[in-house]
């Protein structure tokens, strides 16, 4: 079994500062260049849990390297390369503090919000009479503030406007990204037998140009359903069949955790362990098609430290 790569603290050549997120490990090299770790740690309600996944950081890292690949065309994205199955380098983008959520149905939280009776979620009205999993007329795009730490907040249009979080121009462009990369996944993932629910994107400038930043389609960021019985499942009241980290949610919810305060963390045991690292290689397969190789290393931080200074000495 390969050792899982949990914490890291890295120091390369060249190496200017180090942000510890909740699954990314992120590094800056010089003034241009960042290297994200991509760990096995895995999030929920914005709460790291006990315990890493195995292989969970290289299918998110191979998910993302794939659809950063194959949405190039319409955005510049950030990545360079992949030197490790965990590693992604790529150019040091000035984050934009927003998170660019998107939303095809009725589903997680924009139905929790819903089943407590509010309509409009960031701004965006919901119609009346849809049941969990129904579509939406079209994706509304429901944006969340990008926490340093802690959670991620609601936001609307108007106040991510009114605060000058970023401008009019800037904006628009980037609700006309959001949509075209949604309905790039959405194609990708019918292929492939699959509805994309819902997704988030973040977004960064480089040298004044709008980069498409971070994950991109993986099960940390977005949600899918099965397509085939879809409609039956929903006709006739049934969950519908899910490909993303929901049931790991919906499994500490069952134990009594939704990352509140004074909840304790139900442990996790060696059998949710491995379910959870089978289902991330089975996403990983059915998103891309490709078969999952998993790394086997027994010193996943020895192996990461070689194959970035290699790729920092190469390219310098």
């Amino acid at each position: 079994m390969r050792s899982t790569l949990e914490h890291s603290q890295f120091n390369f050549p060249g190496q200017t500062n180090a942000y510890h997120g909740k699954v990314r490990d992120m590094y800056a090299i010089g003034s241009d260049l960042m290297v994200a770790v991509v760990s096995d740690r895995i999030s929920a309600f914005d709460v790291i849990l006990p315990k890493g996944i195995p292989h969970k950081g290289q299918v998110l890292n191979g998910i993302a390297s794939y659809f950063l690949d194959a949405v190039a065309d319409i955005v510049p994205t950030w990545k360079l390369d992949t030197p490790h199955p965990n590693v992604t380098i790529g150019h040091a983008c000035e984050p934009i503090r927003l998170e660019m959520v998107i939303r095809g149905y009725l589903t997680g939280h924009a139905h929790r919000t819903y089943a407590s009776g509010k309509r409009v979620l960031c701004g965006m009205a919901m119609p009346e009479g849809l049941r969990e999993h129904d579509p939406f007329p079209e994706p509304i795009i429901t944006p969340a503030t990008k926490a340093e730490e802690g959670h991620d907040e609601d936001i609307s249009k108007e106040d991510i406007l009114k605060q000058g979080i970023v401008s009019d121009a800037l904006y628009a462009k980037l609700e006309s990204v959001t949509r075209a990369l949604f309905q790039r996944g959405t194609e990708m993932a019918a292929k492939r037998g699959l509805i994309l629910v819902d997704t988030k994107y973040e977004f960064g400038l480089y040298k004044g140009e709008l980069m498409l930043i971070d994950e991109i389609h993986t099960p940390d960021s977005s949600r899918y359903f099965v397509a085939e019985g879809y409609d039956t499942r929903q006709n006739e009241g049934e969950e519908q069949q899910q490909l993303s980290k929901e049931f790991v949610r919906e499994w500490l919810m069952e134990n009594g955790f939704m990352g509140l305060d004074n909840q304790t963390m139900p442990e996790l045991t060696e059998e949710f362990v491995q379910t959870v690292s089978k289902r991330y290689i089975s996403l990983y397969e059915k998103v891309t098609g490709m078969g999952f190789e998993g790394d086997v290393s027994k010193d996943p931080v020895a192996d990461v430290t070689i194959a970035v200074e290699h790729w920092i000495s190469e390219n310098s």
